[in-house]
């Protein structure tokens, strides 16, 4: 493992935000035995409040490249992050923090950056072809047309998304993820499982939360479901999204006649 556990070194006295969540009062510790950790639990459960609270303290980037306690959208996950200590095996820089939510507006800024690398390169090139000006933007143009193709946003959502993972995804990093898989059909979900395998085998690890049950069947990932405010180890069969998904593909009128019935 990269990293071997986080365990809460102190307790504020704060009670606002996220510190009134019950998840984060009664957090105590969380090991880390398996290259991928999943956990699971309804909206609102506090799994994605952890998660920022990890992510802010390993030091990690966001996907955009900054670090969490720059922007302060995070300044919550920053402050729980104080109360954290992680435990490493090995430290790694490699790695980021991921939202789904923070996608679209990534591949806006790079779509911004590509375009305007591009605008400026012809406005050299016309002035002076042979000036030693048009080298930075030469260089940002290409390192994007290198990891992006013809950039993220002329592409699906979900292929996207598939894109930016294969491009940033390195060997020994430490990817925190935040509902993945968001944007992504089943058979896309598959995919990534296929992309994330990969990276398993050459040293990554993976700490995922996620309603997905193709996400959570990742053979010999951890899997933790948030009961009673607590992070409860469990089986895939005993996840309540994956029974009830399973009921509902069964009998789905079952279901749609209690919930539908005027």
């Amino acid at each position: 493992m990269i990293l071997r556990e986080v365990i809460r070194k102190k307790r504020s006295s704060r009670t606002n935000y996220p510190f009134n969540l019950p998840l984060i009062q009664q957090f105590e510790s969380l090991v880390f035995s398996n290259p991928v950790t999943i956990l699971a639990g309804d909206n609102g459960s506090g799994k994605t409040t952890l998660l920022e609270g990890i992510a802010a303290a390993s030091g990690s980037i966001l996907i955009s490249g900054e670090y969490i306690e720059k922007d302060t959208s995070f300044s919550h996950a920053y402050d729980l992050s104080e109360e954290l200590k992680l435990i490493w095996s090995v430290r790694t820089k490699n790695g980021f923090f991921f939202r789904a939510s923070d996608f679209i507006t990534y591949t806006r800024e790079l779509a911004n950056m590509r375009e305007s690398a591009r605008i400026t390169l012809e406005e050299i090139k016309r002035r002076d072809p042979f000036s030693l000006e048009v080298l930075p933007y030469a260089r940002t143009y290409s390192e994007l047309r290198h990891l992006y193709g013809e950039g993220l946003d002329v592409r699906s959502h979900g292929e996207s998304f598939l894109d930016l993972f294969q491009a940033r995804f390195k060997p020994n990093g430490l990817y925190i993820l935040d509902e993945p898989e968001a944007p992504l059909s089943p058979n896309k979900q598959l995919s990534f499982l296929a992309i994330m395998h990969d990276m398993v085998k050459n040293g990554a690890q993976f700490i995922i939360s996620t309603h997905s049950p193709i996400l959570m069947a990742y053979p010999e990932a951890t899997l933790l479901e948030i009961q009673d405010d607590q992070l409860v180890p469990t089986t895939y069969d005993e996840v309540e999204h994956v029974r009830l998904t399973s009921d509902f593909m069964k009998d789905p009128q079952r279901y749609l006649r209690h919930l539908l019935d005027t």
